[in-house]
């Protein structure tokens, strides 16, 4: 989107401008693989093959929910994809063995990364092919990283911080880098890794997308009182631009839901920014415009809606003095009876006269048995002339006013109607309840922004009544109003069945590095990074993936604040609970290798149950390093020696799973190894942190949950 300047008066007459910063919304990229994916979906959708994208196509989960609505699904990797059908390949693009395991599952792979990610692949496929040492400067974690390193069969160093640079020494580089880091990381890194290496070349893949969405990010943020940040809590890029904007103004918001709006404030500053990452669309980008627009011009709506008071007042004093209008429901005094007509005085220069075929009689009878002199009557305004001098009414037109009253009740009951919508206008639609038309405002059509309305056209949606002025025959109606009703029901209904204590399904929406948000039936829970799994994670994306359906207890509930926290591992015993039931002294068992330590290596037997294998019951010759002999991450078998369920320390041994060498060897290695040296009492576990160091980290991750819960 091109930078644009809304202009906007407070009731005050004070001017408001909300600015949108240049480049802000889809990249290049991004909009080419959605564009892409779209066409797959109309040309493919219909033919009975599947369609997914491998990972989640961008960072935005309103555009994941609408394309999963147009038959688009989702896995994460090739093997995961039913045979023969179609896979996507999104913006960040894939590692090489992707489309080998593509093709010898039968997939159609549409290729949709983009172009400035695939020269970073090339140039680290030809590095490599070349020699070189390929570093790429970016975050390990990236779908984009993690693809460009698997382009150099794996074997790129990545570097996400100039500290991690001084690691590297005395190798000749070739460096790239993640399309959407900031260019001082890239120039940070750089300068450590001249220090100890030679640089053979650096390729400064930085997106020229992304430095002109920073650069632009950067420029507004200095001129505004206040800027908002829109995009998802998962895209990288976003968050670069909200620590650009942050530096710049101290008053910056990050937005994903038009919920995130920190309305009280907008309506604080007078020059407003706003900024977008990659992966937002640009009908979300409106909506929080429009939003902000709404809430700052309120106050001058209100004052509007005063005036409009006002001259009803002064309508009712106008109205002794003037004639009814055509269509007007008029009340009067019964001046004169025939059998042909009726008289009524309607307290102006003119009198009104009802003819027996207006009178919409129930029953059969002359109208001088039915009607007296001095009766108040009611009646709608036929014609105001109607050729003698008087007023044409009509009682019979007066059934139309029935379906007003069932508006008006509505109205006080706060009761639900069926409205249909019949066409477009300026701001918004005409919809019809019977005889009664409405109108309901662009911004009350939906629970979303809504640009055109051809969609609804001709559908009967359930509405509130918001206002009534039958006077002039206008109503004006909110489907929005409705949905927000029937949302809150729901949500307190949830409420109602849900219990702490509770084990209910649930479906992983998405990540932080704190933890996971599952959906529970229409409530989002924070699912704690601690409460995963009984083992040890760096981040949930190691025992989760995005759409998975998994079974949480409910630990906690705040029905005040709206917060839910859940647990995964209590569906599991804790080790420690059962290990008599699965392990024994003497038992072989198999483990991943955890940890290294100058006097052993940590085995995790399962995930928060690790045991000790001494650096002498590693082999039976001398060992001097352990590292050698076995490595992080190696599958090995270890025999238990012991199990202390006190202290909950257990000993293994690895030689004792092997075979025995002959005696004169055994002996020989016994004259040469060294007394076995006594394991430290602080390294018999894991991972042993100083008490203080402990604190401060319980410290820092309930104050990293709670920002969690109130986001």
């Amino acid at each position: 989107m091109e930078k644009e300047t809304i202009r906007l008066h407070r009731a005050n007459g004070e001017e408001v401008t909300i600015a949108l910063a240049e480049h802000a919304g889809f990249c290049f990229g991004v909009g080419r693989a959605l564009s892409r994916t779209e066409e797959a979906a109309a040309l493919y959708g219909g033919k009975g093959r599947k369609i997914n994208t491998c990972g989640s196509l961008i960072h935005n989960q309103m555009v994941i929910d609408e394309l999963l609505r147009k038959g688009v699904g989702m896995v994460h990797a090739p093997e995961e994809a039913e045979k023969g059908s179609i896979l996507i390949v999104r913006a960040h693009g894939e590692p090489k063995r992707f489309y080998e395991a593509a093709e010898e599952r039968g997939l159609t792979v549409i290729d949709a990364t983009c172009p400035f990610v695939q020269r970073v692949q090339k140039l680290a496929e030809e590095a490599t092919k070349q020699g070189h040492t390929v570093v790429i400067v970016g975050d390990p974690l990236h779908p984009e990283v993690i693809g460009i390193k698997g382009w150099s069969d794996d074997r790129a160093l990545v570097v996400q911080t100039p500290q991690q640079a001084q690691e590297i020494r005395g190798k000749e580089l070739v460096i790239v880098c993640q399309t959407t880091i900031r260019k001082e990381l890239l120039d940070g890194v750089v300068e450590e890794l001249k220090k100890n290496n030679t640089i053979l070349n650096i390729y400064n893949t930085i997106c020229s997308a992304t430095r002109q969405r920073q650069n632009a990010c950067g420029l507004l943020a200095k001129e505004s009182d206040l800027m908002v940040v829109i995009g998802g809590c998962d895209s990288s890029n976003t968050k670069k631009l909200y620590e650009i904007s942050k530096k710049y103004c101290e008053n910056t918001y990050f937005v994903e839901f038009i919920e995130d709006l920190p309305l009280k404030e907008v309506k604080k500053c007078c020059k407003i920014g706003v900024a977008a990452g990659a992966s937002t669309p640009e009908r979300i980008i409106k909506e929080v415009i429009a939003a902000m627009s709404e809430a700052i011009t309120k106050d001058l709506t209100e004052q509007v809606e005063e005036m409009n008071e006002m001259e009803a007042m002064m309508d009712e004093i106008e109205k002794s003095l003037r004639l009814p209008g055509r269509g007007e429901i008029v009340t009067g005094e019964i001046v004169h009876v025939t059998n042909d007509y009726v008289v009524v005085n309607l307290g102006c220069k003119k009198d009104g006269v009802i003819p027996k075929e207006e009178m919409a009689l129930e029953q059969e009878g002359q109208l001088t048995d039915l009607f007296k002199e001095g009766d108040e009557i009611q009646a709608k305004v036929i014609k105001t002339d109607d050729g003698d001098g008087n007023i044409l009414l009509s009682k019979k037109k007066l059934q139309v006013n029935e379906h007003w009253d069932e508006i008006n009740a509505a109205l006080d009951d706060k009761e639900v109607v069926n409205v249909k919508i019949v066409k477009e206008v300026k701001g918004g639609v005409i919809a019809t309840y019977k005889e009664v038309s409405g109108f309901i405002p662009m911004s009350q059509l939906s629970d979303h922004f809504v640009e055109k309305a051809d969609e609804f056209i001709g559908k009967v949606l359930p509405v509130k009544v918001s206002r009534v002025d039958q006077r002039r025959n206008k109503a004006v109606f909110s489907h929005k109003a409705f949905l927000a009703e029937e949302k809150a029901k729901k949500i307190a209904e949830i409420w109602d069945k849900l219990s702490v204590g509770d084990v209910v399904e649930g479906v992983v929406m998405r990540f932080t590095d704190y933890g996971a948000f599952v959906d529970i039936g229409g409530l989002d829970g924070l699912l704690h990074i601690s409460e995963i799994s009984w083992g040890k994670l760096k981040h949930p994306q190691e025992a989760l993936s995005i759409g998975e359906k998994i079974n949480v207890k409910i630990l906690s509930m705040n029905a005040e604040k709206g917060k839910i926290s859940l647990g995964l591992k209590q569906n599991v015993p804790e080790p420690w609970s059962v290990i008599d039931e699965k392990y024994e002294v003497g038992q072989v068992i198999t483990g991943k290798v955890v940890q290294i330590k100058d006097y052993g290596a940590f085995v995790e037997l399962e995930p928060g149950l690790d045991g000790l294998v001494h650096i002498s019951e590693v082999a039976y010759k001398r060992v001097t390093n352990i590292a050698d002999e076995i490595s992080v991450g190696q599958q090995v078998s270890a025999k238990i020696l012991e199990i202390d369920k006190e202290r909950k320390r257990i000993s293994l041994s690895i030689k004792e799973t092997l075979e025995a060498p002959a005696e004169d060897a055994v002996e020989e290695a016994a004259e040469e190894a060294p007394a076995t040296e006594e394991v430290p009492e602080a390294a018999e576990t894991v991972e042993e942190v100083p008490a203080a160091e402990e604190a401060a980290e319980a410290v820092e991750t309930a104050e990293t949950a709670e920002e969690a819960a109130e986001e």
